[in-house]
């Protein structure tokens, strides 16, 4: 008798697909080190360090690494000042023309021409 025919090779190997919510996080780095709202003061040894968070009006001392927040900024990414900065100006050749995406007023029109016109 085969394995396969009974379809326990398949059970196997869908056994070993399972996935882990909420599990114990992989890393011990810290999401202010990221944030643009941490103000975040390092010594020269681990024990050495102060965490602020600036979200709020009065900065709040953070005494932890953290895992999740729901305040968190990614200093990383660009924000709108800097994404205006690097968009493309796109020009039209006639005058009467707009260029780029659609507005959602034209959107919406153009499913009742085709109504009309059909």
């Amino acid at each position: 008798m085969n394995f396969s025919q009974l379809g326990l090779l398949r059970k196997v190997e869908a056994m070993s697909l399972r996935k882990v919510y909420g599990g114990t996080p992989v890393g011990s780095e810290s999401r202010c080190d990221t944030c643009t709202h941490a103000r975040i003061i390092q010594g020269y040894a681990e024990s050495e360090r102060i965490v602020l968070c600036t979200k709020r009006y009065i900065p709040l001392r953070i005494p932890f690494n953290v895992s999740q927040c729901t305040d968190y900024e990614d200093r990383r990414l660009p924000d709108f000042e800097n994404m205006e900065e690097i968009a493309w100006q796109i020009r039209t050749k006639s005058a009467g023309s707009v260029a780029g995406f659609v507005t959602v007023p034209e959107e919406d029109d153009s499913p009742k021409q085709e109504k009309e016109s059909g």
